[in-house]
């Protein structure tokens, strides 16, 4: 349990971002603009929910080492969004981490 509440404060820490639309992570966008960012309590909120959708954006070698995942988040390459971003409703929340 201790496990868990660590993994989801790093992953937070590490960037876990709320954004609406199909906005790409802030951080591959190039730009400095503050993001939402969410609680542990308001992510695991989100996790299951069908009006969002979880991304995990971190490169192949981070995601490959890394034994901790967040259970239904989509893994997409941060630097290809143009590709993959049209797939996901407006209308859905996307978290990325």
């Amino acid at each position: 349990m201790q496990r868990s509440a660590v993994f989801f404060a790093v992953v937070l820490m590490a960037a876990a971002i709320f954004v609406s639309g199909l906005e790409p992570p802030v951080s591959a966008m190039g730009k400095s603009v503050e993001a939402p960012r969410l609680s542990i309590e308001e992510l695991r909120l989100l996790i299951g929910n069908s009006e969002v959708v979880i991304f995990d954006v971190r490169l192949g070698d981070e995601w490959k080492k890394s034994n901790e995942k967040i259970q239904g988040a989509v893994r997409e390459d941060p630097e290809k969004y143009k590709q993959w971003a049209v797939k996901y409703p407006k209308e859905k929340t996307l978290v990325f981490y």
